[in-house]
C-alpha cells in the first residue's frame, strides 16, 4: 500500500517489505538526530493493522499468544508472538487494548496469514477478528515527543515512543501538523541501536524466542499452554538456544555496508574460515557509525574478532551465551 506521504519533499521510497513508505526524506542523519531528540514522526502506514473485539477477546488471545494478556490493563502496550508447534517464531504482534477492542499492528504483508490462523482458532469463543489495514495507518512518535495526539486515536505507548492507530484518511492532514517527517531508515537505525529484533529481519524459519532476547518482553514464562510452549520451557529450563543475537560495530572505513545475509567468520580463521553467523540488519547510525545486528552460534567467544565478508566487526553482547 503506497503512502500518500511519499509526495512530501525529498521522499525516497524504502525497499523490500518496507516499500510503500519513505526510506528517507533526503537527510538521513538529520532525521535520525531529530527522532533521538524526540522530534517528528515516522510513517509506518505500510504495517498491517487488525482488531479483535468481543467479550472473550483477551482470554482467547491469552490461549494463543506467548504473552500474558488475559488481564491486560486498558492502554497498556505489550508485544507477543505466535509460535509453531516446534517453537519457531511465525508472527510478532504489537498490542494495546482500549477497553472494548484489542488493536494490533504487525509486519507488512503478514496480517492475512495471521488473521487466517486466528480465525481458525475461534471455535465457540465470543470474538471477531478484522483486518483494518485499509482503514487505519500506524504512525510512530519517538520517545519524548510532545506532538498532540488527535482526539479518539488509539495510542500504544512504550519506552521507545508512541504508536498511533490513525484513520488512514487523516494521514496527510496529521503529517502537516506533526512534522518534520523522518524516514524508515532513521527509525531502523535507532531500532538497531536499541537491540530490538524484527520479524523477518532477525528471524528465519528456525528462530526461537530465546535467541533474540524476546523472553520477558514478548514471552511470559509463567502462563498456561500455548502452541510451542514445550520448546520454550525446555530451552529455558534445560538448555541454551543454538544461536544468540549480537550487536556489531563495523569497520567505518568501508564504503558499503554488508547487507543482510552476509556471512560472519572468525577474523583469525581468514576468508576461508567456517561460517559462525550472519548479518540480519545493518545501518549507518548518526553517532555510532556503521553498526548491525547479527545472529551467531552460541559458543562463539564474546571477545572474538569477526569479519563480515571483508568488513571487520566487533561484538557487543545482546543475548548472553
Amino acid at each position: 500500500m503506497k503512502s500518500p506521504l511519499l509526495s512530501l519533499p525529498g521522499a525516497v521510497s524504502a525497499e523490500g517489505v518496507d516499500e510503500g513508505v519513505a526510506g528517507h526524506y533526503g537527510e538521513l542523519f538529520r532525521e535520525q538526530r531529530a527522532l533521538a531528540e524526540g522530534v517528528g514522526f515516522v510513517d509506518l502506514s505500510h504495517r498491517g493493522v487488525l482488531t479483535v473485539t468481543g467479550d472473550d477477546r483477551l482470554s482467547w488471545l491469552h490461549l494463543l499468544l506467548t504473552q500474558h494478556v488475559s488481564d491486560l490493563p486498558v492502554g497498556q502496550a505489550t508485544e507477543a508472538l505466535v509460535l509453531s508447534a516446534n517453537g519457531h517464531i511465525e508472527h510478532a504482534l504489537y498490542l494495546v487494548d482500549d477497553g472494548t477492542t484489542t488493536w494490533v499492528h504487525v509486519e507488512p504483508g503478514t496480517q492475512e496469514a495471521l488473521i487466517a490462523y486466528l480465525k481458525s482458532m475461534i471455535f465457540f469463543y465470543r470474538v471477531e477478528v478484522a483486518d483494518r489495514t485499509d482503514e487505519f495507518a500506524v504512525v510512530h512518535l519517538p520517545a519524548g515527543a510532545i506532538s498532540e495526539v488527535p482526539e479518539g486515536v488509539v495510542v500504544r505507548e512504550t519506552a521507545y515512543g508512541r504508536d498511533l492507530f490513525l484513520p488512514r484518511a487523516d494521514l496527510e492532514s496529521y503529517a502537516e501538523k506533526a512534522g518534520p517527517a523522518a524516514g524508515l531508515l532513521a527509525y531502523e537505525a535507532l531500532r538497531v541501536e536499541q537491540h530490538r529484533p524484527r520479524l523477518g529481519f532477525e528471524t528465519d524459519h528456525r528462530t526461537i524466542p530465546h535467541e533474540l532476547g524476546w523472553i520477558g518482553t514478548a514471552v511470559h514464562l509463567q502462563k498456561g499452554c500455548y502452541r510451542g510452549q514445550e520448546t520454550v520451557a525446555r530451552v529455558q529450563n534445560l538448555g541454551k538456544p543454538p544461536r544468540r543475537l549480537v550487536f556489531l560495530h563495523l569497520d567505518g572505513s568501508e564504503v558499503h555496508l554488508p547487507p543482510a545475509g552476509t556471512e560472519l567468520r572468525l577474523a583469525d580463521d581468514g576468508p576461508d574460515g567456517r561460517k559462525i553467523g550472519f548479518i540480519t540488519t545493518s545501518v549507518r547510525h548518526h553517532e555510532l557509525g556503521p553498526v548491525a545486528l547479527a545472529l551467531v552460534k552460541r559458543n562463539v567467544a564474546v571477545d572474538a574478532r569477526l569479519v563480515a565478508d571483508t568488513t571487520a566487526a566487533a561484538q557487543e553482547v545482546v543475548v548472553e551465551p
